[in-house]
């Protein structure tokens, strides 16, 4: 006999529970926002930020101090000492680049510490530079990959749910058009209007404003949802030490796709419902649709974020870590990400339409409409 995890006859009001939401969700953004406001900025690691990272592993345990004093006679500008284990065996050691550009650093290093350690095995597990140059030039790709996925899923779900491809691909390329000038404004002429942070920022909330003004309701939920997802897992990072660096990029992408995914399948259940509703005489509110869509789809969401979760509890856990940001950034994400496409993607659709609005915007799609679009031939 199968378990069943919720109920068929499960009937939450989660529509109900928004301002509840509104107000965690306000909560735990201005904490996010906070920690970054006190770090300075977000805490990048040295993929981003450039400079020198060397992970070292002793047989038996050694204090940091100790470990910091013996490398005191090599150059290593603003060295920083981490332990990252609980049995003091495993530590990260961090700094800038020098000017002698660190040449026969892990001889150096080698030799160092088998001195200093000569009753102790020491092992150097990891070394990585990265240019100061190349850091900043990868953080900027890393903001560009983020933007330009949410703004490519902004076209999909404005063309998947509301038929308004043209539109949504024409905000699209206006923007892509914006970066690229101030690209090629800041390469050819060395003129720097913007930084890439600012620009792409300031092209969000173009996104956002003509969404909203195109009536593009669905993309607007979506957008927003993502952009929660992305600045609450990064607001919980900070506050919680972590650095940001290609790992966590790769874990921010994923979990943004992870997100959309989660919304679309309301989404779509909420489309599918309208659809029925069209052929009634008394039609219930965008409110009620939204309720129904998000308890029949709340079973395949829990079971879908609980096996997940449980995947990256074990990289967490079990991983190592080398990919320990990762699998972390990917448990805050999970979470704030299937709980935003109930509690904030599609609140947003009642706030800024009634049942009418997007019932007219269904109504385009009846005489395209194909066997089997639905799973159902």
């Amino acid at each position: 006999m199968p378990i069943q995890l919720i109920k068929p006859t499960v009937n939450i009001d989660f529509v109900g529970y928004r301002k509840i939401a509104y107000i965690l969700t306000s909560l735990v953004m201005l904490i996010g926002i906070f920690a970054i406001i006190m770090n300075k900025g977000l805490s990048y690691g040295v993929d981003f930020a450039g400079g020198v990272m060397v992970q070292i592993e002793f047989k038996n345990p050694v204090s940091g101090d100790e470990v910091k004093s013996a490398l005191k006679d090599i150059e290593m500008p603003g060295l920083i000492v981490q332990k990252i284990d609980d049995d003091n065996n495993h530590y990260l050691l961090r700094f800038s680049a020098s000017e002698s550009g660190h040449k026969n650093l892990r001889q150096d290093l080698n030799k160092t510490l088998q001195e200093s350690f000569s009753d102790n095995q020491v092992e150097i597990t990891r070394l990585e530079m990265v240019g100061p140059k190349v850091g900043s030039e990868l953080r900027d790709m890393a903001v560009e990959a983020v933007f330009y996925s949410i703004l490519l899923i902004t076209v999909y779900i404005s063309g998947r749910f509301e038929h308004n491809w043209f539109t949504a691909a024409g905000i699209a390329v206006l923007l892509w058009g914006i970066i690229f000038i101030l690209d090629f404004l800041s390469t050819q002429f060395n003129i720097v209007l913007f930084n890439k942070m600012y620009a792409i920022c300031f092209a969000l909330v173009v996104t956002l404003i003509l969404s909203w003004k195109a009536k593009l309701n669905y993309s607007l939920g979506a957008l927003l949802s993502l952009i929660h997802d992305v600045l609450v897992t990064l607001g919980l990072l900070t506050l919680f030490g972590k650095e940001i660096d290609l790992n966590v990029i790769a874990a921010l992408l994923t979990l943004v796709g992870y997100s959309l995914n989660d919304t679309i399948i309301v989404y779509d259940r909420i489309r599918e419902n309208i659809s029925l509703i069209q052929k009634q005489d008394k039609k219930p509110s965008i409110g009620e649709v939204i309720n129904l869509s998000a308890n029949q789809t709340l079973a395949r969401t829990l079971m879908t974020s609980l096996t997940t979760l449980a995947a990256c509890l074990s990289l967490y856990l079990l991983g190592g870590s080398v990919i320990n940001d990762f699998a972390l950034t990917m448990l805050i994400g999970i979470i704030v990400g299937s709980y935003s496409s109930i509690f904030v993607a599609s609140p947003i659709l009642m706030a800024f339409g009634d049942i009418d609005l997007y019932i007219n915007q269904q109504a385009k799609d009846v005489e395209i409409e194909k066997p089997g679009a639905h799973g159902v031939v």
